[in-house]
């Protein structure tokens, strides 16, 4: 016995029925594929905007912690007491403004709750990437499958349409 068996009454049929389902599942595959493919460059981008920011809130501070830092400098070397709480108080608001920068829960946009945000975002771009990957290797096997149970029809091999219909089920597995 070399293989070849000739498909029952109606076999082809249920080879074309199989070979449409495979086609159905590598549509869908192709679709879920783009669409994590979109959202992994979607949140490609807001991390990269959410580092953007956490960048430009970590140069506000260190512009912020030096003039205050020249001030108090400059407070140490003054001697009128009216000159020296008009400047405390100015360094103590550039010290708020610092604290701020660092951490700002009430509205999220703190260099730590920017980095937690950035981080999360990182995540799922990379768990969107992981979906995508799995949708390009169902695609392939889908595709393979295809082939497969359409070679099925040509050479009269049954055993060829079990094993596309095998790719599309592990192909399902992967979606």
């Amino acid at each position: 016995m070399s293989g070849h068996v000739e498909p029952p009454e109606g076999g082809n049929k249920k080879i074309a029925l199989l070979i449409a389902v495979l086609a159905l599942l590598l549509a869908l595959a192709e679709i879920g594929g783009k669409q994590a493919q979109n959202e992994a460059i979607a949140k490609n981008i807001d991390a990269s905007n959410l580092w953007s920011f956490f960048q430009a809130k970590t140069i506000r501070g260190t512009v912020v912690r030096t003039a205050a830092e020249a001030m108090e400098v400059e407070i140490a070397g003054t001697t009128d007491e009216a000159t020296r709480r008009r400047l405390q108080t100015r360094v103590d608001g550039w010290k708020a403004t610092i604290a701020r920068y660092e951490s700002e829960p009430e509205t999220n946009e703190g260099r730590k709750e920017l980095m937690a945000r950035a981080k999360k975002t990182e995540q799922e771009r990379d768990d969107y990437k992981a979906r995508d990957e799995n949708f390009e290797i169902a695609s392939g096997m889908l595709q393979i499958g295809i082939v497969v149970a359409s070679a099925s029809i040509i050479t009269g091999v049954g055993l060829l349409a079990l094993v596309g219909g095998g790719l599309g089920v592990a192909a399902i597995g992967f979606m």
